[in-house]
């Protein structure tokens, strides 16, 4: 099984045992240099403010253990039996991955349905990315 399909697996399976049968739930999951595999959610919360991305724990427990994020999936089991979709990462998420370089693969969905996907790079997501204008990547 290849990266990405693990990746979306591990997720799909957060949400399968933490949301048993409740739609509209998402995890991620992250893939670490040395081959970890880690998982999170987002905490449910009353005000929307303060709400969290599904990558959010799992960069930070890779932060926490000092390893590298090299690959991130995030999935959504839709309502109507629908399956499972891939979410591409927010803004804000490229943007904390991005810490970890270009070349970190993100799961992204096909245009015309969200249950098909393909792995891209950052550097592929953001071909135009603003910091590149500081001579290159400021890590």
């Amino acid at each position: 099984m290849d990266l990405g399909t693990r990746l979306v697996a591990a997720a799909a399976d957060l949400v399968d045992s933490r949301f048993l049968g409740r739609d509209w739930a998402g995890a991620a999951a992250m893939a670490l240099d040395d081959g970890t595999l880690l998982t999170s959610t987002a905490p449910e919360v009353v005000n929307p403010a303060v709400e969290l991305c599904h990558e959010v724990g799992a960069l930070c427990e890779a932060y926490r253990i000092g390893r590298p994020v090299v690959a991130s999936a995030s999935v959504l089991r839709a309502d109507q039996g629908r399956g499972f979709w891939v979410l591409s990462p927010c803004g804000v998420c490229q943007e904390r991955l991005r810490f970890y370089g270009p070349g970190v693969e993100v799961a992204v969905p096909e245009a015309n349905d969200p249950a098909l996907w393909r792995m891209v790079t950052l550097g592929e997501l953001q071909p135009h990315w603003w910091a590149t204008v500081f001579d290159g990547e400021p890590m």
